[in-house]
């Protein structure tokens, strides 16, 4: 008898154009909790399909080895992984109908897919209502982005505008103080006390604010950091400003 071809066992590695893999239970759920989220395919390990009773019926069982061949090397995979399609493009407009009195975050050149997953991680958290960033230079979506965001992506709306500091003209005439974080600013962010209806906007690390972005907010503040180090990752700066300005530091614990 002919030795078996292990590779007709394996999951297909072919996928239709603009669909990515994610992987990992949060991400997983919220994708599955997502209406308007598409899964080509879902696959799952027997203890997966036990830890997430969610998953679909037609959800492919598949060994761990298996599901890892098809994410990049060391993706923590976590038994489960989905072939998905791209969400629609958010509506800056929609976004911000919907958004009541919640803060937003304007990214400004923050091209890192895993600062900007991690920084809709911390939106979803403090309840920001969207990420607002320019189409160009910001990261498509991907698994790696998924996966940092832990869920978040298909929480929270992520508008891309074809111009940045028109939109954050658009977002200051809807009604909030727009706030961009800049370490060389006179007054920091406690000394502004925005309102909680505001958006924090973020550069770039290294780079900073672009100067129209800057010259488009209403104020310029900064994060006093009194420690040793002179500067926070941007996702860890979004959450800290994030902590501030939505009332979190104040509130018993």
């Amino acid at each position: 008898m002919a030795p078996r071809d292990r590779a007709a066992n394996r999951p297909r590695r072919t996928r239709p154009a603009g669909a990515y893999w994610i992987w990992g239970a949060h991400p997983l759920r919220a994708a599955l909790a997502n209406p308007a989220r598409r899964l080509r395919r879902v696959l799952a390990t027997g203890a997966a399909r036990r830890r997430l009773p969610e998953l679909p019926a037609e959800a492919e069982a598949a060994p761990a080895r298996r599901i890892a061949e098809l994410l990049p090397e060391g993706a923590a995979h976590q038994g489960c992984a989905a072939l998905a399609e791209p969400l629609a493009p958010a509506s800056l407009a929609d976004a911000l109908a919907a958004a009541g009195d919640a803060p937003l975050v304007v990214l400004d050149g923050v091209t890192d897919p895993r600062n900007v997953g991690a920084i809709l991680r911390s939106a979803a958290a403090f309840g920001a209502a969207a990420v607002v960033a320019a189409r160009r230079g910001a990261p498509p979506e991907s698994g790696v982005l998924a996966k940092a965001a832990a869920g978040a992506l298909d929480i929270v709306p992520t508008p891309r505008v074809a111009n940045l500091a028109r939109a954050l003209r658009e977002i200051a005439a809807a009604g909030w103080w727009t706030v961009g974080l800049d370490g060389a600013a006179p007054r920091s962010l406690a000394e502004a006390r925005p309102p909680a209806r505001c958006a924090l906007v973020l550069g770039a690390e290294g780079a900073g604010l672009r100067r129209l972005t800057r010259e488009a907010c209403d104020e310029c503040a900064a994060l006093p950091l009194p420690g040793a180090v002179a500067s926070l990752n941007v996702s860890n700066a979004c959450a800290v400003a994030l902590y501030a300005v939505t009332g979190a530091a104040r509130r018993p614990a």
